[in-house]
């Protein structure tokens, strides 16, 4: 599934990466995003080892974690 603007970039598959959002339906999930987001210095960096994450993918990972932290998005899906 993918999900709507603002977050048409985070994809919800129940047979992939177990369920958890990820990014444009790659094996990299908005919390690695989060993770590569706190490793990195630098921009550059990141794309430099990540190649196919875009800068919108960051900005939608941090805005996606951001509203599930507050509760204004339900990411928890059926699993049957």
């Amino acid at each position: 599934m993918t999900l709507r603007a603002p977050f048409d970039r985070i994809t919800i598959e129940p047979g992939k990466m177990g369920g958890q959002p990820c990014i444009r339906g790659m094996r990299i999930t908005v919390r690695r995003v989060l993770d590569i987001l706190a490793t990195y210095t630098t921009r550059a960096e990141l794309f430099e080892d990540f190649p196919d994450l875009q800068e919108e993918d960051l900005r939608q990972a941090l805005a996606f974690a951001a509203a599930a932290l507050d509760g204004t998005i339900d990411v928890h899906l059926d699993a049957a």
